[in-house]
């Protein structure tokens, strides 16, 4: 399930709410415990996702693979695709291409009988700059495409948690284990 969520005060998303800028957030929990570097190299690499990487390569002359994608999550990247890495902590990772902020961030879940973890997904969106430096408007492209974007950031999250979902059972298979265990 994903559901919406506030961006957290502390997160590197939260200096943009703080700013005005549009954010949104969407979380969801896993039964297991996954690293930020499973989540992001998880979320990077759905079918999904894939697609954008594809259309990136053709239209921007932006292509990427999946080793980038690996060392995007290890953190041995500065720029993937289209976007730079613009920061990141232990637990998140922000990217940012144009006005646009992509980010990542897992914290621990909330479950009190297993190991489990939140996965969250957000972007920010800086508003357009008037010719004297005042924050001006979104833009009309940005108002047209603000529903596809919330439909297409849910579909991302959910992408990103089943390939995790499908992993930990992988796992759990491979080690003989019927618990939901650990990615690790």
């Amino acid at each position: 399930m994903i559901r919406v969520s506030e961006v957290p005060q502390d997160s590197l998303l939260g200096r943009y709410v703080a700013s005005g800028a549009y954010a949104d957030c969407y979380v969801t929990e896993l039964p297991a415990t996954v690293s930020h570097a499973q989540f992001v190299e998880a979320f990077y690499s759905t079918a999904l996702f894939k697609l954008e990487r594809l259309l990136l390569g053709l239209f921007l002359s932006r292509p990427s693979t999946h080793a980038q994608v690996k060392q995007l999550a290890e953190g041995q990247l500065s720029s993937f695709a289209a976007w730079s890495v613009e920061s990141r902590a232990e637990n998140q990772l922000v990217l940012a291409a144009g006005r646009t902020r992509s980010w990542l961030m897992v914290t621990a879940g909330t479950s009190a009988l297993h190991a489990s973890t939140q996965l969250f997904f957000g972007s920010a969106v800086v508003p357009l700059r008037s010719s004297a430096g005042a924050r001006g408007s979104m833009g009309l492209v940005f108002t047209a495409l603000l529903g596809f974007h919330k439909l297409y950031s849910r579909a991302l999250l959910l992408s990103a948690r089943a390939r995790l979902s499908r992993q930990i059972k992988q796992t759990a298979r491979s080690s003989g284990s019927d618990t939901q265990g650990s990615l690790r």
